[in-house]
């Protein structure tokens, strides 16, 4: 069965550990060819929830040190 793909409400070390999995079937031919080409576009899809996550969290942070640089002034 395949895994779909990242969930709105699914975290980001949800996502991670998913991405590992698929990494481990990966490294260990555990996978068919059918299901290896899904399981790369699946890592694709995760890949991008994550990166989507820490960029977001990467513009809150900064967010909040320009307010706090603001209010030190």
């Amino acid at each position: 069965m395949i895994n779909m793909p990242a969930k709105k409400k699914e975290t980001y070390s949800q996502a991670m550990e998913r991405l590992e999995k698929i990494v481990r079937q990966i490294d260990s031919n555990e996978l068919e060819i059918d299901e290896l080409s899904e399981k790369i576009k699946e890592a694709n899809e995760i890949i991008a929830f994550c990166a989507g996550k820490l960029t977001k969290a990467d513009r809150e942070i900064e967010k909040l040190l320009q307010e706090r640089r603001l209010s030190e002034e």
